[in-house]
């Protein structure tokens, strides 16, 4: 592979995902050669595969100090960046390209076209117009500092570029690291975060397909918890608030194994004495409706059913004949209804890892390397990630903004 371009002009990206493409059109421009290398075959499956097909593009605009609260790694770190290129640039962005957005009731936004290979299209689209060169199924196997900038030694062969972007996502393995070896640059080990919940010895599996749209759910043991729609499925729980809090927990169940237990709060705007005085209320006005037929509290009659047998409630129990343990029972399985984690399962087929390169070693402002000049990285490369919701994508369009703008200004020097 070689190239008789100046080496003053040849900027090399790594990883054909969204901070990589990002970073490859932010980095091109007049007189500067952008090659966009991706290990394998395809470009932007992330993209394609995320928000059901959708593509959660981002999430409803905030405040910066509100929207790095949904980083478990990576909050002050993204402060900065998200100056430079907030969720509000990301709607310029796509919407000025031909690609309307949409806020869901929930606040993630999608195209209005529901498909994420518009997404997909406006990127891909983007890059030829510049004249980005793609390099598929191109890995890099060493990047290695010159004195004129970085030779690449890559599956088709070697070249010296002046800058380098590293944008090659998030690896479930360390050894995936192996290539930037040779950059001294410090990577914690990843682990994975948005996960679900097994929970193989639980009963409550047995009620897939139930879902509570406020529940609260806490690891035992530990202050962290997440309020959210919960949702049970064959495999144990899952559901927003579960694979927000893995996120947040991802650390701490790693050290775990994944062995814990979680503690359910199916009706989150409800205090324990709230569903005693509630019970005791009901009871008094339809005492002589059967407490298994009459489920309160927003529960599914399922549920509901599964929570009586747990309290020992027979089914011609009636709420004016319900005993004071009993109640109790009932507002224990309502309250703080445990279950035993054993084992994740990665949700659908998106992989989020939490580790990557060392933050403090990255200047947040530029994305460029403390140890290399001229060395930029974007993306989940970094030890930083978001929860569900869009955070993700908006990590990578700012990084990858931030990694590409900051390579091609450093190249008008």
């Amino acid at each position: 592979m070689n190239d008789t371009k100046p080496l003053d002009v040849i900027v090399a990206v790594i990883g054909g995902g969204a901070a990589g493409y990002f970073a490859a059109i932010h980095a091109s421009g007049p007189g500067i050669e952008v090659l966009l290398f991706e290990k394998s075959p395809k470009v932007l499956s992330k993209v394609k595969i995320s928000g059901g097909g959708r593509c959660n593009v981002t999430h409803r605009p905030m405040e910066i100090t509100k929207l790095i609260k949904n980083y478990p790694r990576g909050e002050k770190f993204l402060k900065k960046g998200f100056a430079h290129f907030s969720i509000e640039d990301t709607f310029t962005w796509f919407e000025s390209r031909g690609v309307p957005l949409k806020i869901e009731e929930d606040g993630r936004v999608f195209p209005k076209s529901n498909t994420s290979q518009s997404i997909v299209d406006v990127l891909q689209e983007e890059a030829a117009r510049l004249g980005v060169q793609l390099r598929i199924s191109t890995g890099i196997k060493i990047i290695r500092p010159s004195e004129t900038g970085f030779l690449l030694q890559t599956d088709q062969g070697e070249m010296v570029v002046s800058k380098v972007i590293v944008a090659s996502g998030g690896h479930p393995n360390l050894s995936s690291y192996e290539f930037l070896k040779l950059l001294n640059h410090n990577i914690i080990k990843p682990i994975p975060s948005l996960f679900t919940f097994n929970t193989p010895q639980e009963p409550i599996r047995e009620l897939m397909g139930i879902a509570m749209g406020d529940a609260l759910v806490k690891l035992e043991g530990t202050k962290l918890s997440y309020r959210g729609p919960i949702l049970i499925t064959h495999w144990g729980i899952s559901g927003p608030a579960v694979l927000k809090l893995s996120a947040f927990g991802a650390d701490w169940l790693h050290e775990k194994q994944y062995t814990a237990r979680a503690i359910i709060h199916w009706n989150a705007d409800l205090g324990e004495q709230d569903y005693v005085e509630q019970l005791n209320g009901y009871a008094q006005i339809h005492p002589n409706r059967k407490v298994g037929s009459h489920p309160l509290f927003g529960v599914p009659t399922r549920l509901w059913e599964h929570f009586c047998s747990k309290a020992a409630i027979l089914e011609p129990q009636l709420y004016g004949q319900l005993p004071k343990k009993l109640i109790n029972k009932l507002v224990q399985c309502l309250f703080c209804y445990s279950v035993g984690i054993q084992g994740k399962t990665t949700f659908k087929e998106e992989f989020v890892t939490a580790g990557g390169l060392v933050l403090d070693e990255i200047n947040p402002e530029t994305l460029e390397s403390r140890f290399h000049p001229g060395l930029y990285f974007a993306g989940e490369v970094l030890n930083l990630d978001g929860i569900t919701g869009g955070f993700n994508f908006q990590a990578a369009w700012t990084t990858g903004y931030l990694a590409g703008s900051s390579a091609k200004e450093s190249l008008k020097m």
